[in-house]
């Protein structure tokens, strides 16, 4: 029996180098500065009409009410009608695992399994092999459009974004000289976080240790004080419809025991994924309560689901997050996907691009109530997560953030693909960081038409919006 090799035959670093160099042809540094609507383009709210379809109706239109509120709450649930719009133009070729959301909001403080506090990317529902610049213009485009919310002039936009992208290009370049395990353990830690902070502006860099002392008070028994109450049961979550809904006050379900057997299912099939040790781990809780809950702006709609579990007694919780996962909104742009099971995509993805991730992570399959099969991966739900607003900051901090963020994404980016032809590619001078200034700035307007279109569509009756 022949066993195939994990191995393949791998190029030189000069013949790496040349494969990124030769990427200029297929898609030049400069070349990426233009962004122009197709003549024919598509519809932008029937993308969203057409995601709509397959999630829970009821929760639709907060879907569309918190994608009115401002451009930058539209552009956080645009992923889909932004990969329309990127999967036509030319591509360098160079591929990586992406993000496939990178909008600034979706990197944040975490903790470790080691309990750390680390900074790295946190969302990964639409992760999937593609061209590396996919997510650099996505959080560039994401970072002009939150400085626009906060009144920063054309001039300050185009630096947090000369800011981020000169933050990738320059980390890639030193992964291009590193070690490979040395590129696969390399973290953004608080420390790392402290060395930025005291190189910017004394008030920027004061806000951003402070940010990282808050995330240090987000832990999963704060969220279990926030999420839970006593009852004359004992402890359950909290009902706060239709935000969260406990299975008992679902108004579509057949019935509380069907639905209540179908998350046993989802469990179980769960725990099948995880390493043996964590299944031995997770031995130690008891089921105790579940309930439905509205999550962000791009997922409201997807069926997700907090658990709530108890080990020693009522003060030992373990709170998980179960959030479907559908087909990633690259799939059709990138070439496909090859997965069995969206949750395993997710996952996979998460753990190529996170230095760390949470020790309970995990995927699994079931088949709803209503016979369709439904993939979901299963997280702790709020544990140590530094939320930015970065439509809430000045042009120093922005950068700073900015700075952080574009570093971050070369790290993930480093592990996954390969960091001597991207670095080849970007080369050491600014063109490349010259041109996502231009197209972040023009994909900018784009969202903001877009986000018109989408208020058209509500004051005509189009589509129902509902502001919670």
């Amino acid at each position: 029996m022949t066993v195939p090799s994990v191995f393949t035959p791998s190029l030189s670093p000069a013949e790496r180098a040349a494969y990124g160099r030769s990427a200029r042809g297929r898609a030049p540094r400069s070349g990426h500065a233009r962004y122009e609507p197709a003549r024919q383009r598509f519809d932008p709210v029937s993308v969203l009409e057409e995601q709509s379809a397959t999630r829970v109706p009821d929760l639709v239109p907060i879907r569309y009410g918190r994608m009115l509120e401002s451009p930058f709450r539209f552009y956080r649930g645009a992923a889909a009608i932004m990969a329309a719009d990127l999967g036509p133009l030319p591509d360098t070729g160079l591929r990586v695992q992406l993000c496939g959301d990178a909008h600034p909001l979706n990197f944040r403080l975490l903790a470790s399994p080691e309990r750390r506090l680390v900074f790295d990317i946190n969302d990964f529902d639409e992760t999937l092999q593609g061209p590396f610049e996919w997510d650099v213009k996505r959080l560039a485009s994401g970072f002009v459009t939150a400085a626009r919310a906060n009144g920063l002039s054309v001039k300050e936009q185009n630096g947090v974004v000369r800011a981020c992208v000169r933050a990738y290009r320059e980390r890639m370049r030193q992964f291009a000289g590193m070690r490979t395990l040395d590129v696969w353990y390399a973290q953004d830690d608080a420390e790392r976080i402290r060395e930025l902070a005291s190189s910017t502006d004394g008030k920027a860099g004061r806000r951003a240790a402070k940010a990282a002392e808050r995330a240090r008070t987000r832990t999963h028994l704060r969220a279990f004080a926030k999420l839970t109450r006593m009852t004359a049961e004992g402890r359950r979550i909290t009902p706060d419809p239709p935000l969260v809904t406990p299975l008992g006050r679902l108004r579509d379900r057949p019935s509380e025991a069907a639905l209540t057997e179908e998350m046993r299912t989802l469990l179980e099939g769960y725990a099948r994924t995880l390493p043996p040790e964590r299944r031995h781990l997770l031995r130690h809780y008891r089921l105790v309560d579940m309930a439905r809950k509205v999550v962000g702006v791009g997922s409201v709609g997807t069926r997700c689901w907090i658990v709530l579990l108890l080990g020693r007694d009522d003060d030992d919780p373990l709170l998980l997050q179960a959030k479907e996962a559908q087909e990633s909104v690259l799939a059709a742009h990138a070439g496909g996907d090859l997965h069995d099971n969206q949750g395993r995509r997710v996952v996979t993805g998460q753990r190529l691009m996170q230095t760390t991730s949470d020790i309970f992570l995990g995927w699994t399959h079931v088949r709803g109530l209503d016979g369709r099969p439904r993939d979901f991966y299963v997280r702790q739900l709020w544990d140590w997560k530094g939320i930015p607003r970065p439509e809430t900051m000045g042009p120093e901090l922005l950068a700073l953030f900015a700075r952080l963020c574009g570093a971050c994404l070369a790290r993930a980016h480093a592990r996954s693909g390969d960091p001597v032809a991207l670095a080849a590619y970007l080369g050491g001078g600014d063109r490349f960081d010259r041109a996502l200034c231009a197209f972040a700035q023009s994909y900018a307007d784009q969202n903001e038409r877009d986000f018109a279109a989408l208020g058209a569509a509500f004051r005509s009756g189009r589509v129902g919006a509902k502001h919670l």
